[in-house]
């Protein structure tokens, strides 16, 4: 009779392994754009797994996940309360003003805020809880269903974190568009960090890279990445 604990150890195995390929992979562009890659913070993107994934990635090491949907990332952040003391749940998708307060439950930091209404929202549900570290989305293409802030918008944005309290400015975010070179979208996501390091001269995160481009981010100064199929391997169906 065949273990019925095999398919979830090959499961566990295969997540270790890539994991470990991605982390070879991410101290391989460090090294070649001269930089420690202690500083870049891998940020696991659990979107669609179940809970017991994120605690298999807990197991492994990993100390922060991604989700970009409210709800279920609220589920599986009060499931897995007191896993770990380290576990930081960051929100990376684009935030509706209504979800925020709930978001704000269980996320340590925001990585879509675009917007001075939402600003306002989480500040308001920031009450007696730690802060709240905030990245600026930026809008890298003309398509307004991608979310993100315009160049001439951003410092203003920035304005509104610096003097919202419960909230820390820690830097910029943005998605490299499709079909473009993500090097050169990258490059400008850099220019614009260091803009705001103008406004905000300790606001000098960069949120920027995932599965197909950490690499690119890397060279152009990302500090966080948002990396999921590489290490989570395929998404489970949804209905």
């Amino acid at each position: 009779m065949s273990d019925p604990f095999d398919g979830a150890g090959e499961a566990r195995r295969g997540l270790a392994e890539r994991l470990a390929r991605v982390r070879r992979g991410i101290a391989d562009a460090a090294a070649a754009a001269g930089r420690d890659p202690d500083t870049i913070t891998t940020i696991v993107v659990t979107k669609f797994h179940p809970a017991s994934l994120v605690r298999d990635l807990v197991e492994l090491g990993v100390h922060d996940v991604g989700e970009n949907r409210a709800q279920e990332a609220a589920s599986k952040a009060l499931e897995l309360n007191g896993v770990s003391p380290t576990l930081r749940w960051h929100f990376i998708g684009q935030l509706q003003t209504n979800k925020a307060a709930l978001v704000r439950r269980f996320a340590a930091a925001v990585h879509s805020v675009d917007r001075e209404s939402l600003v306002e929202t989480l500040s308001r549900a920031s009450a007696e809880r730690h802060d709240l570290d905030c990245f600026l989305q930026l809008a890298l293409s003309d398509d307004p269903g991608r979310g993100g802030v315009t160049p001439g918008r951003m410092l203003p944005l920035a304005e509104a974190v610096l003097n919202a309290p419960g909230l820390r400015l820690r830097g910029v975010m943005a998605v490299a568009p499709l079909g473009e070179d993500a090097r050169a979208a990258f490059a400008k996501v850099r220019e614009a960090s260091e803009r705001l390091r103008s406004l905000a001269p300790d606001a000098t995160a960069i949120s920027a890279g995932m599965s197909g481009d950490y690499a690119e981010a890397i060279a152009e100064g990302a500090t966080h990445l948002r990396i999921g199929t590489a290490i989570t391997g395929k998404r489970p169906e949804r209905a």
